[in-house]
């Protein structure tokens, strides 16, 4: 099967989808041309319970956690999660503006949204990630580079200094730079 037969508007055969309300449309005549790159865990520190897909599909039971009352009501979602054990989540179609980014700027372009694909990895800022999710990071990577005009990939930290730190110094950059996909990739400086 050809990489491009793996997508079917936006949505691809890789991830078990799960549709997230949080997504609008793209601006007219945007490219999507960066990878933005994220960690996440519900509560922090905590691994493999729904609460991630509960947050991105507005189904988190805010009271269940003291932390997320330090976010109640905030409808975010990304494109996908990579999950520690590799399973990998797709909660917005790639051809949807999906709500990761928040306010950011990449190499001088602002609302990071409008033209990236946002992609979580389970797991804390300054903790290493798994290696099967490096593996499913690599089949995604290439996926997303046969289908749409990607060129540059970026860590939240890059396109929000400051604001936020993730994926954070556990991230493996240099594994991700020497993928086939991603070379003449534009990369933060490191």
């Amino acid at each position: 099967m050809s990489a491009a037969a793996r997508w079917r508007r936006g949505w691809w055969s890789g991830a078990a989808r799960r549709s997230s309300p949080n997504h609008g449309p793209r601006p007219d005549g945007a490219a999507i041309e960066l990878l933005l790159l994220h960690s996440i865990s519900l509560p922090p520190g905590e691994y493999g319970g729904d609460s991630i897909e509960r947050l991105f599909t507005n189904r988190l039971d805010w009271g269940a956690h003291p932390y997320y009352a330090t976010f109640r009501g905030l409808e975010v979602s990304s494109h996908f999660v990579i999950r520690r054990d590799g399973r990998a989540l797709q909660f917005v179609s790639c051809e949807r503006r999906a709500w990761h980014a928040g306010r950011s700027s990449w190499r001088g372009r602002e609302n990071c949204n409008d033209f990236s694909i946002g992609i979580e990895l389970e797991g804390l800022e300054g903790e290493p990630f798994e290696d099967v999710q490096y593996v499913t990071l690599a089949r995604l990577v290439d996926a997303l580079a046969r289908r749409y005009p990607l060129h540059a990939m970026a860590g939240h930290e890059h396109v929000a200094p400051g604001r936020k730190r993730d994926p954070g110094p556990g991230f493996d950059w240099a594994r991700v730079r020497a993928l086939p996909a991603t070379a003449g990739w534009d990369f933060p400086e490191m």
